[in-house]
């Protein structure tokens, strides 16, 4: 009988399965996302020099009064954040890298708040 994988193990297999498929470059770095309960983190990574170039978080918003860093419009404002550091060091094309997660709720808020700002994925 097979073994049942937790949620946790299931998001890390899908998440290495797309990995194999994405790469991030200096031109068009990879737009990672991760989520816990309390906040949500974004980080551009390129990944032929393996590094981060931007990141941004609802942990560290600036003058943001969110009293909660794990929902939708927290989301939103890490994705137009994330945006403006990238337009500041000249990218305007990413690959986005949902890390396995669902594109549903705070993952799809960042990315569309993302896009609006100006990025192409």
């Amino acid at each position: 009988m097979a073994k049942r994988l937790s949620r946790v193990e299931r998001r890390k297999k899908i998440h290495l399965r797309t990995r194999h498929i994405l790469l991030g470059t200096g031109e068009r770095p990879r737009l990672c996302v991760f989520r816990s309960l309390k906040h949500i983190y974004a980080q551009l990574v390129d990944d032929a020099q393996r590094c981060t170039v931007a990141s941004a978080s609802s942990l560290k918003l600036d003058g943001s009064k969110l009293p909660n860093g794990g929902n939708v419009s927290a989301a939103k404002e890490v994705g137009k954040a994330i945006a403006a550091k990238a337009n500041e060091l000249g990218i305007n094309k990413v690959v986005f890298d949902r890390n396995g997660y669902i594109y549903l709720g705070r993952v799809k808020a960042l990315a569309d708040a993302a896009r609006e700002a100006g990025l192409k994925f």
